[in-house]
């Protein structure tokens, strides 16, 4: 409960039920000083009503798009400093409570469009701020066109071609014991195991709606490439001008990626030049800068439903980052009879603000492939076997055009089983793996922020301090590119940036350890040799993105430079030119999306701690390349797996009530 009278959770003047839960920690201040307005304007003085609609404005506030009236007394959490039993508050009882908003001047019922103009949207049990509803209605709307579209002409044998060539590793030669080699157009038959990056890339041309779906190292990115590259191909056959293509991403950090990646692949696919030219000159950008971000403005951009972009083809990565009104301007504003190819793993954090878009999407793709068989037949001719020269039928609903890759390229099986149980929500699996250490994980069974449990963090220690010694030797020696290499080969990450288990508070204590081991150590000031840095703001005219990472080193006579990772070389600068950066020897999980390290190590905090879920892990355990250490007790990894960050929408109900075969 919250029982400091000058906390700035608590209203000292809120009636009735809004003062029993704000008092509980269920609503904020916030929440009941725009309820009470809501009803002042409306002149409404039913206290049940006046409740939900501050329920209604707190769901956005914590992710979610509505508040489902008939299971939030079994599912709101608090903001409180002690637990609280929330289902024992006064709820009202939920036939009364939504038949007295049914009639309320502050809502509209019912999915009608039509109808007055009201804050509030009641659907069923499900309450939402009516900005919310239309969005989320829009969205599966405008999704459900896009795969309801005809098929795009395609052309299925110079496509079967295209995937045989580009999408296939070869077997090593039976009895040789040789490694696979690439071998292009050689009539290789397929693995299996490459099968689902070949049903992406398919469908990803055969339909005008799809997801190329999957975890870390699945082969995402790569698969983006060589969709573009099959795109092209089609319109060369056809005599067509190239498509234009747009690559877009929620940050610039992810887009700097997204491009790298292309390019990468562009220089190693068996392609025609002008397909490998398209591909390079390729730049991906954030959605905002993509829809044309005006100034002042969070929600409006210059490409919209009645000006859409241009281009024929979208590609959107880290989809699970985008938030659902985000989604809505981006949906609207392609074209109907261009592609849109959404891209990303739907079991990582998803996006700080309202809204679970991917997750929805995905829906229980997540667990296999689940596509009708016309699409799996249509899927398969053009994947070179059997191709007719008639098209089969194509499916026409979201499911059929979802592929969710799950061969890891990326790491090992130790931390490739240990994400899988965390994604599946089984406690026993997981702490069943981790009692047995499988390669490449340690788990230290403490509170990393207990100060009797530091002896048992000593790998922690000596990770730290030997990545540092590592960044710091190459700093010195002026070795821009090797110490931006040494830098990624350790990270700690937090759940929080503040308290015992924060960000700060591991920085600090990482420092600490360093100037104890390393003679001189951060001598030359706050830009001292060696000192790794976070990027903390975009800085377009730099071309550094928040979230990027480098390094300070030497530049001889006493002079010093910033050294940034810049596709495949480095880019250097003065440190007065840097206006947002800070010390990066830990960073919260949030933060790290997109990135990966060579060992991670996962300080983790108590088991009440409400960012802890089990969305964060996954996204923590599937940062490491190589090795995972894994610092908390049983207790939180057990809360953690067993809380889902689930977000109340109806978008998922939408798109799969009748998608499901």
């Amino acid at each position: 409960m919250i029982e400091d009278a000058l906390d700035v959770r608590r209203t000292r003047h809120a009636p009735g039920l809004l003062r029993a839960f704000n008092d509980s920690g269920v609503l904020s201040a916030a929440d009941v000083h725009v309820a009470r307005r809501l009803a002042d304007l409306g002149r409404v003085e039913d206290a049940s009503v006046v409740l939900a609609a501050a329920l209604a404005v707190r769901g956005p506030r914590l992710g979610h798009v509505l508040v489902d009236l008939a299971t939030i007394r079994d599912t709101a959490t608090v903001d409180a400093d002690e637990p609280v039993d929330v289902s024992a508050l006064p709820w009202p009882p939920v036939d009364a409570w939504t038949a007295a908003l049914a009639g309320s001047r502050l809502v509209t019922a019912g999915e009608e469009a039509a109808g007055p103009a009201r804050p509030l949207r009641l659907v069923g049990t499900r309450l939402y701020l009516d900005r919310y509803w239309r969005e989320e209605r829009q969205v599966a709307a405008d999704l459900r066109a896009f795969s309801e579209a005809g098929s795009p002409g395609v052309r299925l044998d110079v496509l079967a071609d295209g995937l045989l060539r580009l999408c296939t590793e070869p077997t090593a030669s039976a009895g040789t014991g040789t490694e696979p080699t690439a071998s292009a157009g050689t009539g290789t038959e397929p693995t299996a195991a490459d099968d689902r990056q070949r049903l992406a890339a398919a469908s990803s041309v055969l339909r005008r709606f799809a997801v190329v779906a999957g975890g870390p190292g699945t082969g995402k990115t790569t698969t983006v490439a060589r969709i573009v590259a099959l795109l092209a191909e089609q319109a060369a056959a056809d005599g067509a001008p190239a498509p234009l293509v747009a690559l877009a991403a929620p940050t610039g950090k992810a887009a700097a990626r997204l491009t790298g990646a292309v390019h990468d692949e562009a220089s190693v696919l068996d392609v025609e030049e002008p397909v490998r030219s398209l591909l390079l000159a390729l730049q991906a950008t954030t959605l905002h800068r993509l829809l044309g971000w005006r100034a002042g403005s969070h929600s409006r951009f210059r490409h919209h439903r009645g000006n859409r972009l241009p281009h024929d083809v979208v590609i959107v990565d880290e989809t699970s980052m985008i938030s659902l009104s985000l989604t809505a301007r981006l949906v609207e504003a392609v074209r109907p009879e261009a592609r849109l190819i959404l891209v990303g793993d739907p079991g990582q954090l998803t996006s700080i603000e309202a809204g679970a878009v991917l997750g929805d999407i995905v829906g229980p793709a997540v667990d296999g492939l689940v596509m009708r068989p016309a699409a799996r037949t249509m899927l398969a001719d053009a994947s070179g076997r059997d191709v007719q020269a008639a098209d089969p039928p194509l499916g026409t609903t979201v499911g059929d055009g979802i592929v969710v890759l799950d061969r890891v390229h990326r790491f090992g099986a130790g931390i490739a089983a240990l994400a899988a149980a965390v994604r599946s929500g089984n406690g026993d699996a997981v702490m069943e793996l981790l009692v047995n250490q499988p390669e490449g994980v340690t788990w230290i069974p403490v509170d990393a922020a207990d100060p009797a449990a530091q002896d048992e963090l000593t790998l922690v220690r000596e990770g730290a301090v030997a990545a540092a010694r590592a960044v710091i030797r190459a700093a010195e020696a002026g070795e821009g590119s090797r110490a931006i290499e040494a830098l990624d080969t350790f990270r700690l990450l937090c759940a929080h940036r503040r308290g015992a288990h924060g960000v700060g508070t591991w920085t600090s204590r990482t420092e600490g350890w360093l100037a104890g081991e390393i003679d001189g150590f951060g001598a030359g000031g706050a830009w001292y040799v060696g000192r790794p840095l976070l990027v903390t703001e975009n800085d377009y005219g730099l071309r550094l993105f928040n979230g990027d990472t480098g390094v300070v080193v030497a530049a001889g006579q006493g002079r010093v430079r910033a050294a940034f990772p810049r596709r495949g070389d480095v880019l250097e600068l003065s440190p007065a030119r840097l206006s947002a950066v800070d010390t990066v020897y830990a960073m919260t999980v949030h933060k790290s999306q997109g990135s990966q390290f060579g060992t991670a190590a996962v300080l983790l905090p108590g088991p009440t701690s409400r960012v802890l879920t089990r969305e964060l892990l996954y996204t923590a355990v599937t940062r490491a390349r190589e090795r995972l250490i894994l610092a908390g007790t049983e207790e939180a990894l057990r809360a953690a797996v067993a809380r889902s960050a689930a977000r109340a929408s109806g978008l998922r109900s939408r798109l799969w009530e009748e998608a499901v075969p």
